[in-house]
C-alpha cells in the first residue's frame, strides 16, 4: 500500500480516537445560573403596597438548606444514557441566596421597601438578627433538584423546589407566620444544554415566589405585620 495512504489512514484513525475519547469523557459538572427577574412579573392587586405599608422596611434572610445530602452546593444532576451521573451546581450565587434575592426583587416590584443587606438567620426567635426593619422573611430549602435524563432521541427534564417560609416581627423577635410553597416543572426536548438546565431552575424559582405572594392570605399577613 502507498505510504501516503497509510499516513492518511493512521492520521484519520488517531483523530477519530481522540474524538471518541474526548466525547466519552464529557464535562465533570454542569454550572447554571439560578436567578429570578421580576421585571416581567405581574403583581396581583391584593399584594401591592399602599399607604403606610409602602413605608415600612422589610428584611430578607438567606435561606437555610435543610436537604439531607453530602454537598449542599449541588442543585441537581444529569443522568446520561449509560447511567453516569453528572452533578449540577449554581454558577454565581448559592441557591440559598438566590431565593432571598428573588424575594427581595419581587417585593420591591410590588412597591415595598426591602433592606439591601441579606440577613443570616437560622429561624430561631432567640437568634433573630437585630435591625430597624419591621419584619424579616426567612426560610428553609426542603427540596430542590434540577434533573435531566439524557437519551439518544430526546432529553427529559424535571425540576422541583419546596420551601418553608417564615414571617417574623424583627423588632419584637417573634415569629408571626409559617407556610410552605412548592413548584415543579417538566419538559421533553431534543436539545441539551446548560442554558436549558438554568431555565428549569429559573422557572421553578419564579413560580414558587409568585405562588407564595399570590396567596391572598399571605398578602394579608404581610400587610398586617408591617402595619403601624
Amino acid at each position: 500500500m502507498d505510504i501516503n495512504k497509510l499516513r492518511i489512514m493512521w492520521t484519520c484513525g488517531l483523530l477519530f480516537s481522540i474524538f471518541i475519547f474526548s466525547g466519552c469523557a464529557g464535562p465533570k459538572l454542569y454550572s447554571v445560573n439560578m436567578y429570578y427577574d421580576a421585571d416581567q412579573a405581574v403583581i396581583p392587586a391584593h399584594l401591592k403596597a399602599g399607604g403606610k405599608a409602602s413605608g415600612a422596611v422589610i428584611s430578607v434572610a438567606e435561606f437555610n438548606d435543610t436537604r439531607q445530602m453530602d454537598d449542599q452546593l449541588v442543585i441537581g444532576r444529569v443522568v446520561k444514557s449509560d447511567g453516569t451521573n453528572i452533578l449540577v451546581f449554581p454558577k454565581n450565587v448559592r441557591a440559598t441566596k438566590a431565593i432571598a434575592n428573588g424575594i427581595t426583587t419581587y417585593l420591591r416590584k410590588a412597591g415595598y421597601k426591602v433592606a439591601n443587606n441579606v440577613e443570616q438567620w437560622n429561624l430561631k426567635e432567640e437568634n433573630m438578627p437585630p435591625g430597624d426593619s419591621k419584619i424579616i422573611i426567612g426560610g428553609n430549602i426542603e427540596e430542590l433538584e434540577i434533573y435531566c435524563r439524557k437519551n439518544i432521541s430526546t432529553n427529559s427534564y424535571k425540576s422541583n423546589i419546596k420551601l418553608s417560609v417564615i414571617f417574623a416581627d424583627m423588632a419584637k423577635g417573634k415569629i408571626l407566620y409559617k407556610t410552605t410553597v412548592e413548584s415543579s416543572y417538566s419538559k421533553e426536548d431534543v436539545l441539551f444544554s446548560e442554558n436549558i438546565l438554568g431555565e428549569q431552575a429559573e422557572i421553578i424559582l419564579a413560580d414558587a415566589i409568585e405562588k407564595l405572594f399570590g396567596d391572598k392570605n399571605i398578602a394579608q399577613k404581610l400587610k398586617e405585620a408591617i402595619a403601624p
